[in-house]
């Protein structure tokens, strides 16, 4: 951490100035994601205030996403802060790119079908969701052992986890996250002064000891994924699944949140948590990993009250999700062209992803993904690889973004990594450990 106290004049007298200060001065970049501000009583001697204006105005921007506050480690701008946008680093030309996730995308549906709306149904207040897309939603799911008595739709995940976390929890409040975990569901825990209790993960997903320990320290919710976890790519075992369900029962005030992000194309059984009588819970799926991701769409399936509180913030914030949206969607949910397209999407992305495991684990180097679309391979210097590959035409994602306490690791998205380039970015990686340790004495 870099003190900032000289780099940056943060001024003010009041609790609302010195919060406004600091907020120009990350809008400005001033700031940067990390900056370490003032410890509080040297900034009130500073200023002139007292101390209690100067922690007033700490807690205001603790509240708002935009700091974190660390312990012994002080105060610190946010990874991600609220009032700043964090874009991933532009790809250098000429570097094949492993780092973005995205779905491949010849293996997503070519054109959107032609959607119109009958004059009966734009009374979109009155009926927001399409009767034919929620009994098609009730079809997806009920297979999969998630109770469907109660569905409804939001503008994709973030939209309605952001949603519900904003109903259900008030700033400082704590949420158990995965570890490593999605990197936009961490931000968003911080954007909404939310804290973050990490729970780590292996490859069945969250660890029993970890969510026991979360539990404890009394997280109002639970935010994890069943399968195709990002980055780490675990999934649920029946065992597993149970082993969770035993401990969240006996936390009925707890808010579950199933993120099945990638579904059709995890190539993984769903053991979901929802079906094990949990109070308060919601299933949540999206598209884009399969459909496109531009298609901002998502659908949920949740307790009674969960729904009532949702769909009581939608009504009063955006209102409903597009019928044109929905009607798109429902026409490729249910066309046999494009079940068969997300068929074999399904399988090229196991063949990709196993293919590059296979490939490490011969030359001695551990990777992770049982299930999904990226492979996590713990490293000891996450910016020495990343460097180290990108001499040899690769672009991968350096694991901080998505860590929290676990150790370093990268993220490589197999997504669009063919069989055949596994072989040689597996040769490469061999080589860049090497100059690693060699760099570092082994």
């Amino acid at each position: 951490m870099r003190n900032v106290a000289t780099q940056y004049g943060i001024s003010g007298t009041t609790a609302k100035g010195i919060a406004a200060s600091v907020e120009q001065g990350v809008v400005e970049g001033a700031l940067g994601p990390g900056a370490a501000l003032p410890p509080v009583r040297r900034l009130a001697d500073e200023l002139g205030v007292s101390p209690g204006t100067v922690g007033a105005a700490y807690k205001e921007l603790r509240q708002r996403g935009i700091v974190v506050t660390r312990g012994r480690g002080g105060t610190v701008v946010a990874s991600a802060p609220a009032v700043a946008s964090r874009r991933p680093p532009k790809v250098p030309a000429g570097l094949r790119d492993l780092a973005g996730g995205h779905p491949d995308h010849r293996l997503l549906p070519g054109h959107l079908p032609s959607a119109r709306v009958t004059p009966a149904a734009r009374s979109h207040r009155a009926t927001p969701r399409l009767a034919r897309l929620e009994e098609t939603v009730r079809e997806w799911l009920r297979p999969d052992g998630v109770p469907v008595d109660h569905v409804t739709f939001a503008h994709g995940a973030l939209d309605l986890i952001a949603r519900l976390l904003s109903v259900e929890l008030r700033p400082g409040d704590a949420v158990a996250m995965e570890d490593p975990g999605y990197h936009h569901l961490l931000d968003l825990v911080t954007a909404l002064g939310l804290r973050a209790v990490p729970v780590a993960v292996d490859d069945e997903g969250v660890r029993p000891d970890a969510l026991r320990a979360a539990l404890r320290v009394g997280v109002r919710a639970l935010v994890c994924s069943p399968r195709a976890q990002n980055p780490y790519g675990g999934c649920f075992s029946a065992e597993r699944r149970t082993a969770l369900v035993d401990l969240l029962r006996k936390e009925p005030d707890v808010l579950v949140v199933e993120n099945d992000h990638a579904s059709a194309v995890a190539d993984a059984p769903l053991h979901t948590l929802t079906g094990g009588g949990l109070t308060r819970w919601v299933h949540v799926r999206t598209v884009s990993k399969f459909l496109g991701p531009d298609l901002r769409w998502a659908a949920a399936a949740c307790d009674p009250v969960t729904l009532a509180r949702h769909d009581g913030r939608l009504l009063v914030t955006s209102g409903w999700v597009s019928h044109l949206l929905q009607e798109a969607v429902h026409k490729l949910l249910t066309d046999d062209g494009t079940s068969a397209l997300v068929n074999r999407a399904r399988q090229a992305y196991t063949q990709r992803r196993e293919a590059l495991i296979e490939e490490l684990r011969t030359r001695g180097i551990a990777g992770h993904g049982d299930s999904g679309m990226n492979v996590w391979v713990p490293v000891r210097d996450e910016s020495a690889v990343v460097n180290g590959l990108r001499t040899h035409g690769w672009w991968v994602a350096a694991g901080a973004r998505f860590r929290l306490s676990s150790p370093p690791g990268l993220r490589i998205s197999t997504a669009g990594l063919e069989p055949g380039e596994a072989a040689r970015l597996a040769s490469d990686f061999t080589t860049v450990l090497g100059e690693s340790e060699a760099t570092y004495g082994g």
